[in-house]
């Protein structure tokens, strides 16, 4: 049976850079610099330039995964991507990619798992691999989030969080079984499936959008924003996420000191500190990019996988964690010997 290994990854940030004190100067929110590091770790961001949907910028991601992976866009077999801010209700995003990379017949799949989303990606790709099915996947999380923030003093909670961005990986077969993808697990529960949800539109009711008396669309905040029960949220990150990368060594039959790296899913500072003290994790082997990046959701992970691979952090050999845990709530996890 095949293996799915990382054969490159690639990268693409916004050109504009949202600092904490920009958010309190241009957008006018009652917040600082010090509020804002002192509860996330956060102190800037990057925002998409109007006009620009994650295809946008899952497509130079894209193309320096394909590149770090001395392959063309033609040799791909499949394309999955993640994302909760796609451009439209539908179609997906991955067939906006796929378009942007020439293609008309490579199958293109969307996962919409929020902060999980990479994850539920990378394990859909390699079970495909695995199954002999295609040879060749681009994996890619990519978010802009900066369309659908209530960027006022009354949003601040959620708003100060999230960033724009894009990561990608390409996934190969390979017949040599000393590195890959070696394991994988996923988890949901969906109990708390509001506890951190954006309920722009409900299916359920009559009409989906609410409408005001002359028949106009017209969205109360409360489902137009993001909204968010923080200490809910962090509670259930801080254990499921240690939870899951205990049950991947169990799993795997390897001791925590075993792993030369663990990139864990990159929503708040606070979250991951937690997390990696909770299980004596040394914080040289716990990558970090949020304080630059924020939130970029599905992305975070493959934007500092591709971090790590370019500055050297990462070797082949390396046996290396991935972790993640969001909205849903979902969570995942998967082991892979770089």
């Amino acid at each position: 049976m095949p293996r799915a290994y990382v054969a490159g990854t690639g990268k693409f940030l916004p050109s504009r850079i949202v600092t904490n004190q920009i958010l309190v100067d241009e957008y006018g929110i009652d917040t600082s610099d010090a509020w804002i590091v002192q509860r996330t770790g956060i102190r800037e961001r990057r925002f998409a330039e109007a006009g620009l949907g994650p295809a946008d910028l899952a497509y130079p991601a894209a193309l320096e995964a394909l590149k770090s992976a001395e392959m063309e866009p033609s040799e791909l077999d499949m394309i999955v991507l993640a994302t909760l801010s796609p451009e439209f209700a539908f179609p997906g995003s991955g067939v906006l990619l796929q378009a942007k990379l020439g293609l008309t017949s490579v199958p293109a799949m969307d996962l919409r798992n929020q902060c999980s989303g990479f994850v539920y990606a990378l394990s859909v790709a390699s079970a495909m691999i695995e199954s002999g099915s295609v040879k060749n996947v681009l994996v890619v999380g990519a978010e802009v989030h900066s369309a659908a923030l209530d960027l006022t003093t009354r949003g601040r909670n959620v708003s100060t969080i999230f960033g724009d961005g894009a990561g990608a990986v390409v996934l190969k077969a390979t017949d040599d079984m000393t590195h890959g993808v070696l394991r994988w697990q996923l988890g949901a529960d969906g109990r708390y499936a509001e506890a951190l949800a954006q309920r722009v539109w409900d299916t359920r009711a009559r009409p989906f959008i609410p409408l005001d008396a002359e028949g106009n669309g017209k969205i109360p905040p409360e489902m137009l924003w993001a909204q968010m029960d923080g200490r809910i949220v962090f509670k259930h990150a801080v254990e499921r996420m240690a939870g899951q990368l205990l049950a991947l060594c169990w799993d795997h039959k390897i001791a925590l000191d075993e792993l030369d790296l663990v990139f864990f899913h990159q929503a708040n500072m606070r979250i991951n500190h937690a997390v990696r003290e909770s299980l004596g994790l040394p914080e040289a082997k716990v990558p970090s990019a949020v304080e630059t990046y924020g939130n970029t959701t599905a992305a975070t992970i493959p934007i500092l996988l591709d971090d790590a691979r370019r500055t050297g952090r990462v070797k082949r050999g390396d046996l290396v964690a991935l972790v993640a845990f969001g909205s849903g709530f979902t969570w995942g996890g998967a082991l892979v010997r770089w």
